[in-house]
């Protein structure tokens, strides 16, 4: 097939695991013989541009006409099968659905968020989950409590967006990619049109290596904020250290804004090592000699890359019991669960997980066995052509050629069913 990936990617100043399953997915499709062409803008670049242009952005996000110009013109020239749109915030914008629109192409997109129902993507807030704003027609409680960066001015933009751009979503989308049945279920409750949402969960490239033995650390791999579990898990690892502690020590590795929080309370102890952003290989590597990876999140994650990359490597997880984590995580089989936001509940997992070595070897190789059947490249790969092929099948009625252009105004597809779309 023919497909053109649209992504707006992430500042590389953080890790991104959104970015990381665009290349993969583009490097498994071209590997497997696909044409695989990418539109994109990086958020890299705003630094770069004058003080005037970054002034402006915010106006981008909710519509960028000259994105919906240059990608109707790429695709009337390059006539690919299928588009699949990932990110489109901030440059991008839901101009590239009127693009496809306006060239005939169907589309597909993956949803690595929660955007399509709260503005910051996160459902969180103030320390807790919050669906405020989901079934609700606007965004008015994110711009009231400011929940994207803690500013209502930021906040507007996206919620206007999310506003304003509903009904071109979800009526111009063949296929909606759910990265786990727990955020689907959020969706479908939301009111997007059941219909179009599938479950695609995200592969994992096979790390090459497992686990011997029952390692060597407990790890915590991902980013330093308050919504992944940080300040959780430092609190349940003190109470650990209070009750005699364990015989393996804690490692800590990624950036973020509790950073210097973090390297603070790791500082001369010998039962914590914070060692800041790992390449891919130390991932590779920390993840391989682990007891167990901890997923501690405190928002409702709609997947869980670093539990999947842990299966990969015969290594069991210890996570939070909400959000994607239930599915990924069959509780004494394939991992531990803990209460969410319960330190004591988290420490008396890491306590079994590490004292208990048969029942984590176990663990672990039930679940390399859990990724071998759902989440390695070979499926991964199966799944995405599928919907790919469903989506235009869709579209164009069996084979019957493209549809009508899209209207100017609205980018909406004339004589496309609509059935489920209202708002």
């Amino acid at each position: 097939m023919h497909v053109l990936v649209v992504h707006n990617r992430y500042s590389s100043a953080q890790p991104s695991g959104e970015n990381r399953v665009v290349d993969e997915e583009v490097g498994l499709l071209r590997a497997a013989g696909h044409r695989v062409d990418v539109f994109e803008r990086r958020s890299d670049d705003i630094a770069a541009r004058s003080l005037l242009a970054k002034a402006a952005v915010p106006l981008l996000v909710p519509w960028n006409p000259a994105v919906r110009t240059e990608l109707t013109a790429r695709l009337r020239a390059e006539r690919p099968d299928v588009v699949h749109v990932h990110n489109v915030f901030p440059l991008l914008s839901p101009a590239v659905l009127a693009a496809c629109a306006d060239a005939g192409v169907p589309v597909v997109a993956t949803l690595h968020n929660y955007t399509q129902v709260c503005p910051p993507g996160t459902l969180h807030r103030d320390g807790r989950p919050c669906t405020e704003c989901v079934g609700s027609a606007t965004a008015l409680p994110a711009v009231r409590h400011g929940c994207y960066r803690n500013s209502r001015l930021a906040t507007v933009p996206l919620a206007v967006s999310l506003s304003v751009n509903r009904r071109r979503w979800w009526s111009g989308v063949e296929r909606f990619f759910c990265i786990s049945a727990a955020q689907r279920d959020v969706l479908v409750r939301s009111g997007m049109p059941a219909e179009r949402l599938v479950v695609k969960h995200n592969f994992v490239p096979d790390p090459g290596v497992t686990r011997a033995g029952t390692g060597e650390h407990l790890l915590f791999l991902g980013r330093l904020a308050e919504t992944k579990g940080v300040r959780l898990l430092m609190a349940a690892w003190d109470a650990i250290a209070a009750d005699g502690g364990l015989d393996v020590p804690l490692v800590i590795a990624g950036a973020g804004p509790l950073e210097s929080e973090v390297s603070a309370w790791a500082a001369g102890r010998d039962d914590v090592r914070y060692v800041g952003l790992y390449d891919p290989a130390q991932c590779r590597r920390a993840v391989a000699r682990s007891v167990a990876v901890v997923a501690p999140s405190m928002s409702l994650e709609t997947f869980g890359l670093v539990v999947a990359e842990a299966m990969a490597a015969g290594v069991p997880a210890v996570a939070a019991a909400h959000g994607a984590f239930v599915e990924l995580v069959d509780d004494g089989v394939t991992g531990l669960l803990h209460a969410p936001g319960d330190a004591a509940s988290l420490a008396a997992r890491l306590r079994r997980i590490a004292t208990e070595p048969a029942l984590n070897r176990e663990m672990g190789l039930a679940a390399r066995r859990r990724y071998e059947r759902d989440f390695s490249p070979a499926v991964g790969l199966e799944r995405l052509v599928e919907e790919y092929r469903a989506a235009t099948a869709g579209r164009y009625g069996g084979g019957d050629g493209p549809p009508p252009v899209g209207d100017e105004n609205t980018g909406s597809r004339r004589g496309t069913a609509a059935s489920g779309m209202g708002e």
